[in-house]
């Protein structure tokens, strides 16, 4: 397995410097991770540092809680990919979540997914799963399947816990195959990425990477 072209080498601080995200870029570089996720005023700046490379530039809308409203996050979303953008890891709205709110869900996922995707992109739609039940994760599930989002994502990595074996494979159960799996949050370790790999993921979003490799 070629781990490190499953991993999203990930700086999502609050206070992250210029000189950081370069670093990120050029170890992305080095050893050929699937894409860096940065803060958005990062984008137009990687995509420059990573103009001759296959790496992706990824990052996030609506981050970290979600609850933002529907014209702002498509509005994140379209800048982002605007600047360079190549994928948008965008929360969704957990309080419309767990209200049953399916309209206003289909409205939000709709029009972000239309946004990215005419424009090229990629929409991951993270949900936070430790903050769901079981039942919850189904319906998210099953709404992304019906809108076409390119990914569902486990969580933040804001709030724990972050990815599970588990909830890996409840996603994968639920999610048809054109569908992929983003796990993220928590994954420190070669072993715990492997495991969530052969559960299901297609990507794993850590802030450790090169020590991961190592």
């Amino acid at each position: 397995m070629n781990l490190a072209s499953k991993i999203d080498h990930t700086l999502l601080k609050a206070d992250a410097s210029e000189k950081e995200i370069k670093k990120l870029c050029a170890e992305a570089k080095e050893y050929g991770f699937a894409g860096v996720c940065v803060p958005p005023y990062f984008v137009r700046k990687c995509k420059l540092w990573l103009a001759d490379t296959k790496v992706k530039v990824v990052t996030v809308a609506g981050f970290p809680l979600g609850y933002s409203h529907t014209p702002a996050k498509v509005e994140e979303a379209r800048r982002a990919i605007d600047e360079g953008a190549d994928e948008i890891d965008m929360v969704i709205n957990i309080i419309a979540l767990k209200a049953g709110d399916w309209n206003y869900l289909k409205n939000e996922l709709t029009s972000a997914a239309t946004i990215v995707q005419l424009r090229g992109g990629k929409l991951k739609v993270i949900l936070e799963t430790g903050l769901l039940t079981k039942e919850e994760t189904i319906k998210a599930c099953e709404l992304c399947a019906e809108l076409t989002v390119d990914f569902v994502k486990t969580s933040t990595g804001f709030i724990e816990p972050g990815a599970t074996v588990e909830a890996v494979k409840l996603l994968r159960a639920n999610l048809p195959k054109g569908i992929k799996i983003k796990a993220a949050g928590g994954i420190r370790t070669k072993e715990f990425a492997q495991q969530l790999i052969e559960a299901g993921a297609d990507r794993i979003g850590s802030s450790v990477s090169v020590s991961i490799l190592s």
